[in-house]
């Protein structure tokens, strides 16, 4: 376990910041309907998208495929033009509670164009189902999908010197939820399945898991940015789900074993400020007593979603710490 500074007892933020987190709260919780259902004209009218640019911006381009135009099932593809071979890839599931977002919002763009120029990477970005459109097991399904599209058609899309045996699963929240249910389902197939795709790491960044019992973090943190008991029960419901469900609670009474499979080595980040965080840490808690490898980065003055917030120095040494998780297991392959 790491923890890159000493707790504060309240969160202090730029005024920046502040500034976006009230917008982003504000904006969500009015398009999200009584009866459960989303306004999605009203989120149009905030919802600011990059295209993809095949010039090179910061060393790193974008392009789009289409997986199933029928479900609007894509991904993006953030290449790095640096030299050499055997570049990873990494598999990117963004957040927003599996109702909100897309790999082409502004800020996981951004996030992912970070990733592939610091790292550096080819990033995968998914565009999955969003509920309550489409609920469970949608957005599994997808991230299922598109890695099987990029397995039978890998020749086509990546260049020669990404290499899918040097394969990471990434994702923030509900994306690092959709990362671990989706890295359980590949692990399950026969190694026929996937011969090109090898994972061999998961980045979890503040993972959304929960359960029926309230944890003393969902107690205590009332006012916490983006995050409450409210908007986490909604988003479930949203989903079909009850919070005991095993691809909610993964510790839980109805938890999967995987003990038996090759699941690959993870890194948990929690936040001091995220309601979440002992949901988080519960998840770390389990990999290892399932026999997994894991390791635990804290970061106890931030909250949830920090990391998209590029003024925050912390969302910098995020990037780094990924990019030291990314070399070593790398690394590891050859040792």
């Amino acid at each position: 376990m790491a923890t890159d500074s000493q707790p504060n007892q309240k969160l202090t933020l730029p005024l920046k910041t502040r500034i976006a987190l009230t917008v982003i709260s504000t904006m969500t919780d009015n398009a999200q309907r009584p009866d459960g259902t989303i306004n999605r004209r009203f989120l149009r009218l905030f919802d600011f998208r990059a295209p993809p640019n095949p010039k090179p911006v910061n060393i790193v381009s974008t392009s789009d495929f289409v997986v199933d135009q029928s479900r609007d099932l894509w991904f993006r593809l953030y290449t790095p033009h640096v030299s050499g071979d055997k570049i990873p890839v990494v598999v990117f599931f963004h957040g927003g509670g599996f109702a909100f977002l897309s790999p082409n919002a502004y800020p996981y763009d951004n996030v992912c164009r970070r990733f592939a120029r610091k790292l550096p990477a080819y990033v995968i970005s998914i565009n999955y189902r969003l509920a309550p459109e489409h609920r469970y097991p949608a957005q599994y399904d997808d991230g299922f999908d598109a890695l099987k599209y990029i397995e039978e058609n890998h020749g086509s899309i990546l260049p020669a010197n990404a290499d899918l045996s040097r394969c990471f699963f990434a994702g923030d929240s509900a994306g690092g939820n959709i990362a671990h249910n989706v890295a359980i389902r590949i692990c399950r197939e026969p190694r026929s399945s996937f011969t090109a795709v090898k994972l061999i790491g998961l980045i979890s960044i503040q993972p959304f898991f929960g359960g029926e019992e309230r944890t003393e973090a969902e107690k205590q943190l009332v006012g916490a940015p983006l995050v409450s008991p409210d908007r986490t029960d909604w988003c479930w419901k949203a989903m079909g789900l009850n919070r005991d469900h095993e691809a909610v609670n993964v510790g839980g009474p109805n938890a999967v074993d995987i003990s038996g499979l090759d699941y690959p080595e993870t890194m948990v980040v929690v936040a001091g400020f995220d309601p979440l965080k002992d949901w988080q840490r519960s998840y770390y808690e389990w990999l290892k007593l399932c026999g997994k490898k894991a390791t635990l980065i804290e970061y106890p003055n931030m909250f949830h979603a920090f990391y998209i917030f590029p003024e925050l120095p912390e969302a910098g040494q995020l990037i780094m710490r990924i990019k030291d998780f990314v070399d070593e297991r790398v690394a590891s392959l050859s040792a």
